[in-house]
């Protein structure tokens, strides 16, 4: 293993509050930006891309904040090559003590017939972009989008326009994830070459996942000299996503002997932050993912089992621990209390107040009585979902559902409206097609159902069911989550707490904030 102090330093810039936020019903609200930027920052992330400030006032207020709150990391913020775009950008990051302004433009010939210029207007673009830029902030990052597959000689010509004009940073965007591991590996490598002055900047990489090599053209392009790589956590992001940061961070620790570069980031908090992320979003992260999976150290196999129990390198090149789970299991159920719950939580990567613990506590102690034996996954879901919230306008009192082969589901839902307990009676093509429609007599609402999944999280009979409910009201688009043993009781509650969001934003709008602000970016 090479002594890390004698290695090149590999800077880690986070993307998930901008690039990870642009997956389709994915927003996050204002609260969850500002938590998820914390656990950033302090798990040792050294950019934070916090958002695109000019897009709407919530996402400038959100990189604001963020940038008034951080600690460690530098706070940037993304800007359209135009002036209106990087002074938003500036105002908005400036609270920071470090602080970036990211700025780009596609220099590929199909991205540059988008605004309709030629070579030189485009050129001349960069330069009065990034000079303004950079009479702002002293640290610029500018980005050649779909660098891949921009011809060699203007790319070279633009980023050397880049670098003159005061960009401290160059980007490599594989924005539609083209490019290979031997490509992306020589593209840096010629780049530092041939440009003047690449000697003096930082070459950063950014690679989306469409082929399913963003990690190892990433890494590969570390190989060739870029020293930052641009990820989200769980890969989150545009289309097939982006490179994942918990992948890339790990590879380089686990494979530091064939590439002997290092990070500042705290592994040991991969875990917690990729379970939030996930959270927030409503983007469950796969069972077989790398790193953070489900499966990633679950061993099932007599052989692997075997194996494991005589010396667990036979089957893991890397250490539970490592990445914030426990190497040891708990059992619980209902005769556990407090402290053990606690035990166990913190050692699944959550730390609670005593607030959180007591009504964790009680939602643990009533999924217990119908379950032998809770399991780390039903734990994890009990947080992720969380409980009622006290101010919340719509709460499931109590539902009966009638289903079968004779005839059509029949659902009775009675529910707490704003103080007051009322109930319909509903009948659908199914249990929950009933449920939803009697809890839509209830409520009136004229929300679009765009999604809805149901997760086992455990095998087994008694198994909790989690369900997402993604609906769209007027360009709003918000995510509705819960688990509970019973599916149809767990899609009720999904969909009432989609429809809480949807009032809160309501409230918003009435507050003066602007619909479509609201829906591109969350506003608590």
């Amino acid at each position: 293993m090479n002594d890390t102090a004698q290695q090149d330093r590999v800077l880690i810039f986070d993307t998930t509050l901008r690039d990870g936020e642009q997956s389709p019903g994915a927003t996050m609200t204002h609260d969850e930006k500002l938590e998820i930027a914390g656990m950033l920052d302090e798990m040792g992330v050294d950019i934070i891309e916090a958002g695109f400030p000019i897009a709407s006032e919530g996402d400038f207020r959100a990189v604001s904040e963020i940038a008034k709150n951080a600690k460690n990391s530098r706070i940037c913020g993304l800007a359209r090559a135009n002036f209106a775009d990087i002074d938003r950008c500036w105002e908005a990051v400036k609270h920071a003590e470090k602080n970036r302004i990211h700025t780009f433009i596609g220099t590929s010939e199909l991205h540059r017939a988008i605004p309709n210029l030629t070579m030189d207007e485009m050129a001349d673009k960069i330069h009065e972009t990034v000079s303004h830029a950079r009479n702002l902030c002293e640290n610029v990052q500018w980005s050649p989008m779909d660098a891949t597959r921009t011809e060699w000689d203007y790319l070279c010509r633009v980023i050397e326009i880049a670098i003159k004009a005061g960009a401290t940073t160059i980007n490599i965007p594989d924005t539609v994830g083209y490019t290979a591991p031997v490509e992306s590996a020589d593209l840096i490598k010629r780049l530092i070459e041939t440009v003047p002055g690449a000697d003096e900047v930082i070459f950063a990489t950014h690679c989306h996942n469409d082929l399913g090599m963003a990690t190892a053209n990433s890494l590969a392009a570390v190989e060739g000299g870029a020293r930052q790589i641009e990820c989200t956590i769980n890969g989150l992001g545009e289309r097939a996503g982006n490179t994942a940061l918990e992948e890339v961070v790990m590879a380089l620790k686990v494979r530091n002997d064939i590439m002997p570069w290092h990070t500042g980031i705290d592994t040991r908090k991969l875990m917690q932050i990729s379970r939030r992320v996930a959270t927030v979003s409503g983007f469950p992260v796969q069972f077989n993912k790398a790193i953070v999976g489900k499966n990633a150290f679950a061993h099932e196999s007599g052989i692997h089992q075997d194996g494991m129990l005589k010396n667990k390198e036979t089957f893991e090149i890397m250490r539970p621990e490592d990445v914030g789970l426990s190497g040891t299991s708990l059992p619980l159920g209902k005769h556990s209390g407090r402290a053990a719950l606690r035990d166990k939580l913190e050692h699944l990567g959550f730390e609670v107040g005593d607030n959180q613990l007591k009504d964790v506590f009680v939602r643990f102690k009533d999924l217990a009585d119908r379950k032998k034996e809770v399991l780390d996954d039903d734990l994890i879901a009990l947080m992720r979902v969380g409980g009622d919230d006290e101010n919340d306008a719509l709460k499931l009192v109590s539902m009966k559902v009638v289903c079968g082969t004779g005839g059509q589901a029949e659902a009775t839902v009675e529910m707490e409206i704003d103080g007051k307990d009322i109930s319909a009676t509903a009948f659908g093509d199914g249990p929950v097609d009933a449920t939803f429609k009697a809890i839509r007599d209830l409520h009136p609402n004229q929300a679009r159902l765009q999604l809805y999944q149901v997760h086992a999280v455990t095998e087994g009979m008694d198994a909790q069911a989690t369900v997402s409910v993604r609906v769209e009201e007027d360009g709003m688009v918000v995510t509705g989550q819960s688990a509970d043993t019973d599916t149809v009781v767990s899609s009720a509650k999904a969909y009432i707490n989609a429809l809480n969001r949807l009032v809160v934003r309501r409230a918003k709008m009435g507050e003066g904030v602007d619909a479509k602000e609201i829906s591109y970016r969350d506003v608590t």
